[in-house]
């Protein structure tokens, strides 16, 4: 059963970063451009430029759909763990101490998921292996090329 649940696990980390980010992206898409229920649910936009919510929504929105991809997945996440540790301790900690309390129970749940995801990369089905796949491919060219043969 080990066996078979560590060959999945870059599957299961894959699926797992793709929903992260899905659900990260809908909430600066919701702050932004007022869909899904808009800004805290009130069916509107938060102004551009304003200090936190509008950067925080771009960084959700940017960020979201960066780690969806799986693309710059290790820096996106840990911009985005950061802004949602920010979000957590400015805005919600003031409030009370548990996250329970505070409202902060989905800004503390993102900060370490982001946090995870920043240390692990972005397991199977992202951009990222894609593209260092092909990076790679002609390095070992090279390296085949003058690696001397032995007579």
């Amino acid at each position: 059963m080990s066996g078979r649940l560590n060959s999945a696990q870059p599957y299961a980390l894959g699926l797992f970063r793709m929903v992260v980010g899905l659900l990260f992206a809908c909430h600066g898409a919701a702050s932004l451009f007022g869909v899904l229920g808009g800004a805290s649910g009130t069916g509107g936009t938060v102004e551009a430029g304003t200090w936190p919510g509008w950067y925080a929504a771009v960084i959700q929105l940017v960020g979201g759909g960066l780690v969806l991809l799986g693309l710059g997945t290790r820096a996106a996440a840990l911009v985005s763990s950061g802004s949602m540790a920010y979000a957590y301790f400015k805005v919600h900690q003031p409030g009370a101490l548990w996250p329970m309390e505070n409202g902060g129970e989905a800004s503390a749940m993102f900060c370490w998921a982001f946090l995870l995801l920043a240390f692990t990369g972005s397991g199977a089905f992202g951009l990222d292996r894609l593209f260092a796949r092909r990076a790679s491919e002609p390095e070992q060219a090279a390296t085949e090329r003058q690696t001397p043969v032995a007579a």
